[in-house]
Formats: C-alpha cells, sequence, structure tokens
C-alpha cells in the first residue's frame, strides 16, 4: 500500500470518528422525561408540578387524570405526586419537585396551614404557587387560589334542609369536614347563615352538638367559634370517623329525637357513612342528609332513594382554571381573578367555578346530559 493510500485511509477514519463523537453528544441532554411526559422533548425541565392531598379518594384520582391530559395536551411537562395525608410527605414532594426545576406548583394542602412551609419553600426558589380547592393559610407565599365557591357549597345544602322542614322541633344533625381543612370552615359558614335562623325561630333543634347549642343565636360566628362547633362534629373526612360519630349521636339520643330527621353531611363519601347510620336506626322513620362532590357511589346512592342530594362541583371546570393559570403564570402573565379569600396573611387572589344542586329529579340532566358521566354508570337511572 503507498503512503498516500494510506495517509487518505487514517484521514478518512479520523473524519468517521468524528462523526461519531459528534452525534453521541448530541444525545447527552436525554436524561429522559418525569411522569406525565412532555410534548417538547425530554430534556426538557419540569415545567409544572402538582400535589394531591391522597389516593384514597376518587376525587382526587379523577383530578389527577384531567390535569395529567390537559397539560400534556398544552405541551408542558408535569409530574403529579400524592401526600397521603401526611403533611411531612408533602413538604418533601414539593421539594422533590423544585428540585427537578418546577416553574409552577399546583398544591391542595391537606392540612391549609401546615402547608405554608411547602409554599414558602417554593416561592424562595422563584416558583409561582397556586393554591388548588384548599386554601393554603397563614403565609404569604400564595399567588392564586383555584377554587369553588365553597359558602355556596354550604348554603346550598343548608337551603336543601330548610326547603323540606315544616312546623317546629325537626331534629338536626350536623357533621363537618376535618378541622384542618380550610374548606371545611367555609362549607360550614355557608351552611350556618342559611340553617341559624331556621334554628333560632324553632324550625330546628341541633342534636349533637352541645357548641353549635351554645351559639344557636349567633348568625355570624367568629373562627374560633366555628372551630369549638367543627371539633365536635368533625368527620376528618373519613368514612369510617363519620359512621362511629353518628352512631354513637344516634345512641346518645332518646327515640323523640329521631323520627323524621334532618342531617348536614360536609361531602359524599360521609354522607353515605352517615345515611347507612341512619338508616339502620329502627326509630329514625325518615332522613333528608346532603353530601357534595357528585361522586357515582352517592349518585347511586341519591337515585336509589339512600341520599338526598349532592352538590356538584365539576371538576372539569377547576382544573380547566387551574390549569388556565398555571399557563399564564409560565408566560409571565397574570391569570384573571374573580374575587379573593383572606388566608390570615393576605387576601389571595382568587378565581372561583359555580356549584350545583343535584337531586334525585335533575341527576340525568347535570351529570348525564353534560358528558360528566354516562348513563350505563348506573342502574335505575331516572
Amino acid at each position: 500500500m503507498s503512503k498516500k493510500t494510506l495517509w487518505f485511509m487514517l484521514s478518512l477514519l479520523t473524519a468517521f470518528v468524528f462523526l461519531l463523537t459528534a452525534c453521541g453528544g448530541s444525545n447527552t441532554g436525554n436524561t429522559g422525561g418525569s411522569s406525565g411526559g412532555s410534548t417538547g422533548g425530554s430534556s426538557q425541565k419540569l415545567a409544572v408540578g402538582i400535589v394531591l392531598p391522597t389516593k384514597d379518594e376518587p376525587r382526587w384520582i379523577q383530578d389527577e387524570t384531567r390535569f395529567r391530559e390537559a397539560l400534556q395536551q398544552a405541551g408542558y411537562q408535569v409530574e403529579i405526586l400524592f401526600s397521603q395525608g401526611s403533611s411531612a410527605k408533602e413538604k418533601e414532594n414539593v421539594e422533590a419537585l423544585i428540585s427537578k426545576g418546577i416553574k409552577v406548583l399546583i398544591i391542595c394542602p391537606h392540612d391549609g396551614t401546615a402547608a405554608a412551609a411547602a409554599a414558602e419553600a417554593a416561592r424562595a426558589a422563584g416558583v409561582k404557587v397556586i393554591s388548588y380547592d384548599r386554601l393554603i393559610r397563614e403565609t404569604e407565599a400564595v399567588d392564586y387560589y383555584v377554587t369553588f365557591d365553597s359558602i355556596a357549597v354550604g348554603a346550598q345544602q343548608a337551603q336543601y334542609l330548610v326547603d323540606r322542614a315544616s312546623g317546629s322541633g325537626n331534629p338536626l344533625y350536623l357533621y363537618a369536614g376535618a378541622a384542618s381543612d380550610n374548606n371545611a370552615f367555609l362549607f360550614f359558614e355557608g351552611a350556618w347563615k342559611v340553617l341559624q335562623p331556621k334554628i333560632a325561630d324553632g324550625t330546628f333543634v341541633i342534636k349533637n352538638s352541645s357548641e353549635a347549642v351554645a351559639l344557636q343565636n349567633k348568625l355570624d360566628l367568629t373562627r374560633d367559634e366555628m372551630a369549638k362547633i367543627i371539633g365536635q362534629i368533625t368527620t376528618n373526612w373519613d368514612f369510617n370517623t363519620a359512621k362511629n360519630l353518628a352512631e354513637a349521636n344516634l345512641t346518645a339520643v332518646t327515640a323523640a329525637d329521631k323520627g323524621k330527621v334532618y342531617i348536614l353531611a360536609p361531602n359524599d363519601g360521609t354522607a353515605r357513612a352517615i345515611a347507612d347510620a341512619f338508616a339502620a336506626d329502627k326509630d329514625v322513620t325518615q332522613y333528608f342528609v346532603t353530601g357534595q362532590d357528585a361522586e357515582k357511589a352517592s349518585v347511586q346512592y341519591i337515585i336509589d332513594g339512600r341520599q338526598s342530594m349532592t352538590v356538584f362541583k365539576d371538576v372539569r371546570t377547576l382544573v380547566k382554571d387551574a390549569i388556565k393559570a398555571a399557563v399564564a403564570l409560565l408566560e409571565n402573565k397574570q391569570p384573571e381573578a374573580r374575587g379573593s379569600y383572606n388566608n390570615g396573611k393576605k387576601d389571595v387572589p382568587a378565581i372561583q367555578s359555580p356549584v350545583v344542586t343535584v337531586t334525585r329529579e335533575n341527576v340525568r340532566a347535570a351529570l348525564i346530559d353534560s358528558g360528566y358521566y354516562s348513563a350505563s354508570d348506573f342502574t335505575n337511572l331516572p
């Protein structure tokens, strides 16, 4: 082989090696996508982090699915984590998302006050914080609050009971959500303002809360006063806690305190538990029980006459509002707020979605015709 030919082959080999090195270098940024994926390439930094309170309630699983689908369609990478009822785990989740470079945090706090530390960690990292469904309290580190009109939820529950009561002395049983959840206070506030005038005039008689009885002539309650009542009637949003409390209440009263009863239950899971307890009591001849969230199981209860109503909060709208706010912040724009909620430290700009009362009479129009559920999800649908 001549020197000229050898030189040509060595030059060709050098060029080929250089080309391979350059091609390999173009993939060094490919570290793999986070859960949720992205339309913008796997090397794109995580844009939105979402922390939800638990996987143990159908509501939050539905939210997870809708968030993931909508943000992927919008072209943003997202990771969704669950805190499983632990404020410590919630903060760990937020810190993990911060370390992955999120720009916007959407968080539904397990405990509104305890979540302040997580929100402040995000703020310190330059992350915008959207409090989702439940308000984070006692901190400046909340940029927006995306919520349903929680006071209206309680008001609609109470109005349902008022509209079905006549005469005087009607037994009223009160139940509430978790004392750690600011929404529980808002729901109760909305309900109390509707119920209190009917308690004061004797239409209703409270049977299961001495604290509520002591305050029955006061329309506007302070947070501390509501906390005293909620401390006696809390379900902690837990099915078993609600059922045990309802059974204990029924055991503590006489047959005269039963008959036709009116029950303020805070959400659908607790409503079903409480309804089961009252239905099993032979001295209860009829009951009216409220709920919220339009969970499938409760919709079937309503169809079957085992739960009276639910307040439908169209999560599709809430998720859209949260995503719209997140995208605006990612684009350095200001989301459009409609009102505000004071969290103890600031008036947090709020984006509110409407709520609808659902009974057996309008269940098809509200939930089936709107495309929220399919008729095949239920039996004996009216």
